[in-house]
């Protein structure tokens, strides 16, 4: 019976491990580190947020604002790991139209955000553009979001759960941001994989 109950228990945890997303490495083939904790030269600040390295992280916890890749992407696989508290409102904006003016209309919000429940826009949706299938809290723990945007196809996956899956082909590129707007908000590594 033990030996069932390991067997039984040791599956589980495969099956458990084997959803999460796995982050690539710095050097392997076809990925681009857009942070790695060492600093943010590929990126520009919009905004007053108080981005900056701390401990190999980019953290903000003061101030309303984007950290903005200087680079456009349109097809691209991009995965963040970040750290939220309850309070955090946070986001990765993809293919903003307009990198000067950001907004969850001009851009895809794939929102962080465990306060929002309305709608289905809170963590793991998209604000106006779509409901997150399955509700998870970010908070107080490290996540990972594995974004998939190909044509007019945006794919949503947290900790290893698809969130959201939609089709929508009004926003064809631009570029990416790592949103604060309140609370704590931590990130610790963004790869980016151009499709």
């Amino acid at each position: 019976m033990k030996r069932i109950t390991t067997l039984i228990a040791g599956s589980l945890i495969a099956l458990v491990t084997g959803c999460a997303t796995q982050v690539p490495s710095t050097n392997e083939p076809g990925w681009v580190a857009l942070f790695d904790g060492a600093n943010l030269n590929k990126w520009n600040l919009s905004g007053n947020a108080n981005f900056r390295i701390q401990d190999g992280l980019a953290v903000s916890d003061v101030g309303v604002g984007h950290l903005v890749t200087k680079e456009t992407y349109g097809d691209f696989r991009i995965i963040v790991e970040f750290w939220v508290d309850a309070e955090a409102n946070s986001g990765v904006f993809i293919r903003c139209s307009d990198p000067a003016k950001i907004t969850a209309v001009n851009c895809y919000e794939v929102n962080i955000n465990d306060a929002n429940v309305d709608g289905g826009t809170g963590t793991g949706g998209i604000p106006n553009y779509g409901k997150t299938t399955q509700r998870i809290k970010a908070g107080g723990q490290w996540n990972t979001y594995d974004i998939t945007a190909k044509g007019s196809n945006i794919r949503v996956v947290l900790n290893g759960v698809e969130t959201l899956n939609i089709n929508d082909g009004k926003l064809p590129k631009g570029p990416i941001t790592l949103q604060r707007s309140a609370g704590v908000v931590k990130f610790r590594k963004v790869m980016i994989q151009p499709l």
